[in-house]
């Protein structure tokens, strides 16, 4: 619950504070484990950091643990971007106030030190450093298309099996039977929510929008890659550019439609807030609900945030056992080499973006300022024991006192 509390800066900055959290202070996991879970978190669509958090949990206790752990990381963040729909509109974009000014720079600095201990795991040679490299890059200049993680994670996979220099010890592989209930579940989830949203929106059902809202963050869970920067673009195309299309004017006058700036807003001010980037689909849930009375804009914040962890959850706690039989092939396990590099040039890329990000207009002692957070916070994090909460709350007074 501590960690869900204080992990502020996305899925960049998370990373660190895993490495802080759960590797060094508690190790539940090792170096190497954790680099592989986000490397393989990586292959699903979904909340990657999500699904790592997810998979610690069912490391140390199997299925029950891992649902527990996932419900605990995600309930702060869902509780107040849902809050934050009641109180907030498009109109009031974005005041964060001066007390998150850092907490940029702060992630920054956790994503450094994720970066620097991912890198002595996975880059251990010339082949490894030329993947990561180029990954980087490529990452860097197609951030926001959903194409390049999947392409680079496979790209990178099929070139370290050029090598045949890391061949693991031949053993049986024994026969495993596969639990299909997760991903029958996902697959039947997925075609009842079309089914019945699309029943909904042809029969004008009363509360309609509560089937449309799950079937949008169902699909949106169940295809996007890439994280939060991702996301984003796919909710402008359906709530703000696709309802003012002619053909869908025509097929569906009622749309569901939200502002550009309402969506802005809740990924601006989940940015300020610890946990999961997609806990803004709980504000937005209740967004669109909020013309049918607090109780429909409660169930569009439940049920918006159900919609988009639900298919994470399914198809992590499925693929990773098939993953963990997998990996003892020598292809998947060389495979697993290239996968981890091209993992660790996405990390520096999403360091170089939120640096891209920083805004350039401001005073001296405030670039100064965060220039120190950035370095001060790797420094805390490789060379002392202070708990990664104690910088967080460090860097908010920061932005109480240096404006």
């Amino acid at each position: 619950m501590l960690y869900s509390l204080t992990a502020f800066g996305g899925p960049q900055g998370h990373m660190g504070m895993m490495f802080k959290t759960f590797v060094k202070k508690r190790p539940y996991v090792t170096e190497e484990e954790l680099v592989e879970y986000n490397s393989f978190c990586q292959l699903l669509p979904g909340a990657s950091s999500t699904q790592t958090v997810t998979l610690i949990g069912y490391k140390r206790g199997g299925v029950l643990l891992a649902v527990l752990t996932l419900i605990i990381w995600i309930l702060p963040a869902s509780i107040i971007m849902g809050a934050l729909s009641f109180l907030v509109t498009g109109n009031d974009a974005n005041r964060t106030g001066h007390l998150f000014t850092y907490i940029q720079p702060m992630a920054i600095g956790f994503l450094v030190y994720a970066c620097v201990q991912a890198y002595k795991v996975s880059i251990r040679n010339t082949i490894t450093l030329v993947i990561m490299v180029i990954s980087m890059g490529l990452t860097f200049l197609f951030f926001k298309q959903p194409f390049v993680f999947p392409a680079l994670i496979v790209l990178g996979g099929v070139i370290t099996n050029f090598s045949n220099h890391r061949i693991p010890e031949k053993e049986v592989i024994k026969p495993r039977h596969i639990k299909w209930m997760n991903i029958f579940f996902f697959l039947a989830i997925f075609a009842v929510a079309g089914v019945l949203s699309e029943m909904a929106r042809k029969q004008n059902w009363e509360h309609r929008k509560v089937y449309n809202v799950f079937e949008n963050f169902y699909r949106f869970g169940s295809f996007v890659f890439g994280g939060g920067d991702v996301l984003l673009p796919m909710m402008l195309d359906q709530y703000v550019a696709r309802p003012q299309s002619p053909k869908v004017l025509e097929k569906n006058p009622h749309a569901i439609q939200l502002t550009k700036e309402d969506i802005l807003t809740g990924f601006g001010m989940v940015r300020a807030i610890p946990g999961p980037v997609f806990s803004v689909s709980s504000y937005t849930g209740g967004l669109i609900m909020r013309d049918e009375g607090k109780k429909m804009q409660f169930w569009g914040c439940l049920v918006g945030s159900i919609g988009i962890f639900l298919p994470s959850a399914l198809l992590v706690l499925f693929f990773f056992p098939v993953w963990q039989n997998l990996k003892k092939y020598v292809v998947v396990f060389r495979a697993l080499e290239g996968i981890n590099a091209v993992v660790v040039g996405f990390m520096f890329a999403g360091g170089l973006f939120l640096l891209q990000r920083m805004p350039s207009q401001q005073p001296t002692h405030v670039l100064i300022a965060e220039t120190g957070v950035i370095f001060g916070t790797f420094l805390l994090l490789k060379y002392t024991r202070i708990p990664a909460p104690v910088i967080v709350i460090c860097c908010l007074l920061i932005g109480v006192f240096v404006k």
